[in-house]
């Protein structure tokens, strides 16, 4: 069997990972003398490494980030100091997930809220865990398309089985009649089996409001914040540094105390 026709039987044995290296691995053991069972260690320490990476990349595909580039390295805690980092770091460490505890993000728009979920299930990614990742109206949306497909208990299995979902943005955009109903249903299913890591601009006592269901409201905080951890974020939000500072020459930019914007 000469070189080829081995690589091509290696993918046929699903082992592109040596296939690919091979050629190099066997050149590198002619220079330098490799005995036979470090080479084989090699070649195999390759396939881990090919399989290890494309697991991670497929499961952060699944997770479906929207901003995938976000992640701890990025964020500047020097922005907002008051915020507890001790906490982030504590959950980006994943031992909430596997105490199938929750987690919930509170504060201003442009405070950091998506950041930190977002990097906090690429952490989770990295440490073995399958991560979900949705806006909320984005959730909410799917789901209804589920119904009308026939397909909402397959569905539903997949938001409550993941170890990790992350529910970003509740509160940002109006939601249908249903929300409250859909969003119990989730977080129920999803209690003591599973982590929820959720985000929204709003306090809590306006969600009764958002969602015309205060019972559903209670039910749900009551389950997100048993085994709960509460992040405060803010009170400065990036966008308006970034729109202020992009304003330079031109008529100055104010926040007035309802968080308006002024000229």
């Amino acid at each position: 069997m000469n070189l080829i026709e081995l690589q091509h039987a290696l993918r046929q044995l699903r082992l592109g990972g040596i296939a690919t290296v091979l050629e190099t691995r066997l050149y590198q053991a002619q220079t330098e003398a490799m005995a036979p069972i470090d080479l084989i260690s090699c070649l195999v320490a390759d396939e881990l490494t090919r399989r290890g990476d494309r697991l991670l990349e497929r499961r952060r595909k699944q997770a479906a980030f929207r901003d995938p580039q976000k992640t701890l390295d990025h964020f500047d805690f020097t922005f907002n100091p008051k915020m507890n980092r001790s906490l982030v770091f504590d959950l980006a460490t994943c031992a909430f997930i596997g105490k199938r505890e929750d987690a919930l993000f509170l504060g201003p728009g442009g405070t950091g809220k998506s950041h930190l979920a977002q990097a906090i299930g690429q952490a989770a990614i990295q440490q073995g865990y399958r991560v979900f990742y949705r806006e909320t109206h984005v959730l909410l949306d799917e789901l209804a398309e589920a119904v009308v497909d026939g397909t909402r208990k397959e569905f539903m299995m997949t938001l409550t089985t993941v170890p990790l979902l992350i529910i970003d943005d509740f509160g940002m955009r109006k939601l249908p009649l249903t929300a409250a109903e859909d969003l119990l249903e989730i977080i129920m299913r999803r209690y003591e089996r599973a982590s929820t890591l959720l985000t929204s601009n709003r306090p809590v006592e306006d969600w009764g409001k958002l969602l015309g269901d205060v019972a559903a409201v209670t039910a749900m905080l009551d389950r997100i914040l048993h085994h709960g951890h509460v992040l405060k974020c803010g009170p400065r939000s990036w966008r308006t540094k970034m729109a202020v500072a992009g304003c330079a020459g031109e008529p100055a930019v104010n926040v007035d105390s309802k968080g308006s914007f002024r000229s």
